[in-house]
């Protein structure tokens, strides 16, 4: 699994910028589109619960409680969301949108899950760019923990490839897949702690929710990156070896189903 994606580095290096530059491909603003977007999110967040709702979180920084941007919040916890959502949404059709790759040419398809993965990312880090900046204006600094976002992001990048591979070769044969992930998307939204934080609910109710594949990502990339504390090693120790199952196992669904793909296509 890891060698196929060393061996087809270059050719996923080419698919991830097509496929980046087909989403601005004949836009004035071009690529300046991936920054425009989270910038006008961020600008409707502010204003909405700001000055409508007046809403404010409190976090444990310095030893004490302190109270920060709603907006900032949110809006971390959104750009771990859209990452799951661009899956969600894209992976069920990839293979029956290249029929071409499918039928005429011997073409490793297990390379679209890295290139929807990486676009992806792509987007997320568009939108980083500008949370840092949120948070550089909101506490005056960037956390040195914030070095540990890599360990955070990486499993997580691995959920989402391994995902990608499962559903896209069952959209193959199943159809419907698509209708299903659309709604699943909007219901990992509200069962996940981006709109609200994890503290406010039973005790019971947050494992429940740490089911969900976003709600450990969110918690600890805010801890890491808002309020300066390193992150649950135990927990994480244990989204590492979960991550590593859905890799596998998608793509072990992937290459089992892969042989049919021509003959229902």
């Amino acid at each position: 699994m890891f060698n196929a994606f060393i061996l087809q580095r270059a050719l996923i290096v080419q698919l991830l910028v097509r496929d980046v530059e087909s989403r601005y491909r004949g836009s004035v603003l071009g690529l300046f589109w991936s920054l425009l977007t989270p910038i006008l999110l961020v600008a409707v967040f502010t204003f909405v619960f700001r000055f409508v709702f007046q809403a404010r979180w409190d976090i444990q920084l310095g030893g004490g409680t302190t109270t920060v941007s709603f907006a900032m919040m949110l809006f971390s916890g959104l750009l771990v969301h859209a990452m799951l959502g661009d899956v969600l949404t894209r992976a069920p059709s990839i293979v029956t949108e290249h029929v071409n790759f499918v039928k005429k040419v011997v073409f490793p398809l297990e390379a679209f899950g890295w290139v929807i993965v990486g676009s992806a990312l792509f987007n997320f880090l568009a939108g980083f760019v500008l949370l840092l900046g949120l948070v550089v204006f909101e506490l005056g600094r960037i956390p040195p923990t914030a070095f540990f976002l890599p360990l955070i992001l990486l499993p997580y990048l691995a959920v989402l490839v391994g995902l990608v591979w499962f559903l896209s070769s069952l959209g193959v044969y199943l159809r419907d897949i698509r209708q299903v992930t659309g709604t699943l998307t909007t219901l990992l939204l509200f069962l996940s702690p981006v709109l609200y934080p994890l503290s406010r609910l039973p005790e019971g109710m947050q494992q429940l929710l740490l089911i969900n594949p976003i709600s450990l990502v969110v918690v600890q990339l805010r801890v890491v990156l808002i309020e300066g504390q390193v992150p649950d090693f135990v927990a994480l120790g244990w989204y590492w070896l979960v991550a590593l199952v859905v890799l596998s196992t998608g793509y072990l669904c992937f290459k089992r189903l892969r042989p049919g793909f021509s003959d229902v296509l």
